[in-house]
């Protein structure tokens, strides 16, 4: 789905009022499911990386970015996730040769290029394949709300620009669960970007005590774009925020199109996105998880798209390395110690 404009907006619009007690009872289903007892653990530390909002705040580009710097120290991380966009229901041990995003989802294609990813809907099971294979800790990507496999770090990732919205739940604003009931299941708050729309999730977060790390989603950089008309879609949470960020980098978007969150596309749109540049003159771009998927398709149509699409990579990078470092090894000693005393 495409994410409605008026989640983010600071006054409640008509359409959430009119939704709202749909959200009440969405939020206090969701509430008690968030609080559930884990129905099962894994021998390796487990790391969640998620959000409290649906849509995108960058939870792929932070576990890449932490599974290096733990790779940097000898760490073997692993990644597990849902796979949400494909139709595998695992566990199964993601193979970026074999597999296309219709499988197991482009989030899980991008994090197999860089580490062991298993695809589970079922995350105790997909937890039980991932201690098979070479690896020391676990990175979910995602599952934040899912209760079934306990957690030994949750970190939740909020926009600083958007926050979380009108701060009402699905469907009337973006919350996945009322945000106190999000507040209580989280370990270190990060903040991405900059703006003051998160200051009430801060603020939660300082009473709560919790770390607080500030990070930034940085673009690489493509001169050939400049100076060139681009037509930029994207299939993400918020399409208007990666053509934002084009716009930011000082780059001519003359044309945009987007499409639904995870979006599977058809021959047709890739036909037309095709037909639309060649009539325009303008050159393509995309993300790089639009281009996971696109990549993935086996038809010919999408390698003329491949070939046609520049990508834009994003990197997460966060200011305070040491201390996220530290909190992600104390976690792993405590969960060692524990192994051992046979905890």
């Amino acid at each position: 789905m495409k994410a409605p404009r008026f989640w983010w907006s600071e006054n409640l619009s008509g359409a959430a009022i009119v939704l709202w007690p749909v959200a009440w009872l969405y939020g206090w289903f969701a509430a008690r499911r968030l609080h559930r007892r884990p129905r099962g653990g894994s021998n390796l530390p487990v790391i969640c990386i998620g959000n409290y909002v649906a849509g995108g705040t960058g939870k792929t580009p932070f576990a890449l970015m932490l599974a290096a710097l733990l790779a940097k120290d000898g760490i073997r991380p692993g990644f597990l996730l849902r796979g949400y966009g494909g139709r595998a229901k695992g566990p199964v041990v993601v193979d970026p040769a074999a597999h296309m995003a219709t499988d197991v989802g482009d989030e899980a294609l991008l994090l197999a290029r860089e580490a062991p990813t298993v695809v589970a809907a079922d995350r105790v099971a997909g937890a039980g394949l991932a201690q098979t294979l070479d690896i020391d800790v676990l990175l979910m990507d995602d599952g934040f709300q899912n209760p079934s496999l306990k957690k030994d770090l949750a970190f939740a990732l909020v926009d600083a620009a958007t926050g979380v919205g009108n701060g009402l739940c699905l469907p009337a604003g973006p919350l996945r669960a009322p945000l106190a009931d999000q507040i209580v299941k989280t370990d270190v708050l990060v903040i991405v970007g900059t703006g003051g729309q998160a200051d009430e999730v801060v603020h939660l977060a300082a009473r709560k005590g919790l770390p607080i790390l500030h990070a930034e989603l940085v673009p690489g950089l493509h001169e050939d774009l400049k100076d060139t008309p681009l037509h930029a879609f994207a299939g993400i949470g918020r399409p208007e925020k990666f053509f934002r960020m084009l716009e930011d980098l000082g780059l001519n978007v003359a044309r945009t199109s987007s499409f639904p969150d995870h979006h599977a596309f058809t021959e047709e749109d890739a036909k037309r996105l095709l037909q639309q540049s060649e009539t325009d003159g303008h050159v393509l771009v995309t993300t790089e998880k639009d281009m996971a998927r696109i990549a993935s398709a086996p038809e010919e149509v999408f390698r003329w798209l491949e070939n046609r699409s520049a990508t834009l990579l994003v990197a997460m990078n966060v200011s305070e390395t040491g201390r996220l470092l530290s909190l992600v090894h104390g976690t792993v000693r405590n969960r060692a110690f524990r192994v051992g005393r046979g905890a």
